[in-house]
């Protein structure tokens, strides 16, 4: 798997991070995953739409013009109509852009949010003393963003404030800045949490490399 992002980005955001931690008392975690599920089901759907367009235009061509309707071109009609749906399937598979035509929104964000419950828990991030573990995911292909954080500091951060934080982030998440939005998340969940600062940040407890995955 290629790196997401350069070395560069990736050190400002480590800095960033520490920064944050210091003036809020949280355990920041970030996350860059390339997609949350396989999806095996868009390559379908973009074929049966296609095969469905297809045939509905070879239907009205036969209504309008009966008479072009002969055994060769009834055969080359039908292999069109394969070969139109073949086309968009390999679109679905190789064009992201493509692909999520075909996803629903409240699939990606099941999905997503998912896939970041199962990092939280296998990467350990609820061990902090003072469950103050926060969890910053995006994930590339769907285009979404999942804040979750421990209960510790659960209390801090209301849903409005998560929906903010997110709200904020995806316009250059879909623009293809990852750096940028995790940056822009940083700075709104700094905001957030150091009004409500309280005592002396404790040691850092999690890892502060940022995780790159490839997902499913």
């Amino acid at each position: 798997m290629s790196q997401i992002l350069s070395d560069q980005e990736r050190s400002h955001l480590d800095q960033r991070i520490a920064e944050v931690e210091k003036r809020t008392g949280a355990q920041i975690v970030l996350a860059v995953i390339e997609r949350s599920d396989c999806y095996a089901e868009l390559p379908w759907k973009a074929f049966a739409l296609a095969v469905s367009v297809a045939s509905l235009f070879v239907f009205f061509l036969h209504v309008l013009w009966p008479e072009w309707s002969t055994q060769t071109t009834v055969l080359l009609a039908l292999v069109m109509t394969l070969a139109a749906g073949a086309v968009c399937a390999l679109m679905a598979v190789y064009l992201p852009w493509f692909a999520r035509l075909f996803l629903a929104d409240h699939r990606r964000e099941m999905e997503v949010r998912q896939y970041a419950e199962s990092l939280f828990l296998s990467r350990q991030l609820f061990s902090t003393s003072k469950r103050s573990g926060i969890l910053l995911l995006v994930s590339l292909f769907e285009r979404q963003v999942i804040v979750l954080p421990d209960t510790g500091i659960g209390k801090r951060l209301n849903r409005e404030v998560v929906q903010e934080i997110i709200s904020l982030m995806t316009p250059s998440l879909a623009s293809g800045f990852v750096a940028r939005a995790l940056n822009e998340g940083l700075e709104r969940l700094e905001q957030v949490l150091a009004v409500t600062a309280t005592g002396i940040p404790g040691e850092n407890e999690l890892p502060e490399e940022i995780i790159e995955e490839k997902g499913s």
